[in-house]
């Protein structure tokens, strides 16, 4: 996980207990979740307005005529 063993993340634990203080941590993480799913909303978004775009812009394919096996002679 991101290169980080379990002692550095129980001390990264501790030093946000510490500056936060018990009752805002779920505040704090409650605002994160919210932000994250906006972020990923967001992204979703542009990211299939771009594929329409993209759809709209790309010009379909013409079919050629099959030639005729029929020879008149």
């Amino acid at each position: 996980m991101f290169g980080l063993g379990t002692g550095e993340i129980v001390v990264i634990a501790l030093i946000v207990l510490l500056l936060f203080g018990g009752k805002r941590i779920p505040e704090i993480m409650r605002g994160l979740g919210h932000g994250l799913k906006e972020f990923k909303k967001a992204t979703t978004e542009a990211s299939s307005e771009f594929q329409r775009a993209v759809d709209e812009a790309a010009p379909e394919p013409e079919k050629k005529p099959e030639p005729s096996t029929d020879e008149k002679a």
